[in-house]
């Protein structure tokens, strides 16, 4: 198996969930950070450069707020779910919820048919 078209194909499937799991950490404020940390602990890892990303992306749809806070001597920019994020998240999971159940179904009652080659007569 192509170990580079798993992993392209891996992160396809991961786009719309990321955003799903970030909504859904930001009720409270967090810094970047500490937002990476939280997923990875609760077994999303992600890469900074994946993430900040999607912060700047989701804010600027008004789904999330930002402040900076100085703290330990340095700045932070600390993320949280606005109003619209807010509004917007319980349809998010219901749709997550119907996907993946649509998806189990499907995953468990049809198996691929491969076709299998036929050896030729010498």
């Amino acid at each position: 198996m192509d170990k580079e078209l798993l992993q392209n194909t891996t992160l396809e499937l991961r786009r719309g969930v990321i955003v799903l799991a970030v909504l859904n950490q930001l009720g409270e404020e967090q810094y970047g950070y500490s937002l990476l940390k939280r997923l990875a602990d609760q077994g999303l890892e992600l890469d900074q450069g994946t993430l900040y990303p999607l912060l700047r992306r989701l804010e600027s749809q008004g789904l999330l707020e930002s402040v900076w806070k100085l703290e330990e001597s340095r700045p932070r920019r600390y993320y949280v779910i606005s109003a619209a994020g807010r509004e917007l998240l319980p349809g998010l999971k219901e749709e997550w919820t119907k996907i993946v159940s649509m998806l189990e179904k499907m995953l468990a009652t049809d198996k691929p048919k491969m076709k299998q080659k036929k050896e030729g007569k010498k």
